[in-house]
């Protein structure tokens, strides 16, 4: 079924706000990048600028395969999702480009990345190992959710 046929049952699509406020209350997400022979799909935390740029911070390795994936990558996505029960969700859809932020800009992003959330673990590694912030400026963005039950479901107010 398309979005459209989905609001008979409830469904809604975001405006702008709705989607800044969603993007700006979650922390996690999935980023999709281009890859050799299918799409390169990785859980990673974020901060959100609260406009139109969320960053991330990449832990390293010897080798890098989303650091090189998201040097190479023309456009990328990114989605974020949350859900409560099967009545209650919420996804945003977002398009852009990714490019690497130089470390002498990482100061002025401090405040931003300070409320992405990180597995534990990453910050006992982060002391051994080489990190980078990669930059995701927002082109397109989608936003839909479902809060409620269905209207078949609902009960008659009358």
């Amino acid at each position: 079924m398309s979005v459209d046929e989905l609001r008979a049952y409830g469904l809604v699509e975001m405006d702008d706000g709705e989607l800044r406020q969603f993007l700006s209350s979650q922390r996690t997400g999935v980023l999709g990048l281009p890859g050799d022979d299918a799409p390169y799909l990785l859980p990673l935390s974020f901060g959100y600028d609260g406009d139109e740029r969320l960053y991330f911070t990449y832990l390293l390795g010897s080798s890098s395969r989303k650091k090189t994936l998201s040097e190479r990558a023309d456009v990328a996505k990114f989605l974020v999702f949350k859900v409560d029960t099967m009545y209650n969700w919420q996804s945003a859809l977002l398009t852009g480009t990714i490019s690497e932020v130089p470390e002498s800009d990482w100061d002025a992003l401090e405040e931003t990345l300070s409320g992405a959330w990180r597995p534990s673990l990453f910050d006992s590694a982060t002391l051994s190992g080489d990190v980078a912030v990669f930059e995701f400026r927002i082109e397109e963005q989608t936003g839909i959710k479902h809060q409620g039950l269905p209207p078949a479901l609902e009960a008659d107010e009358g």
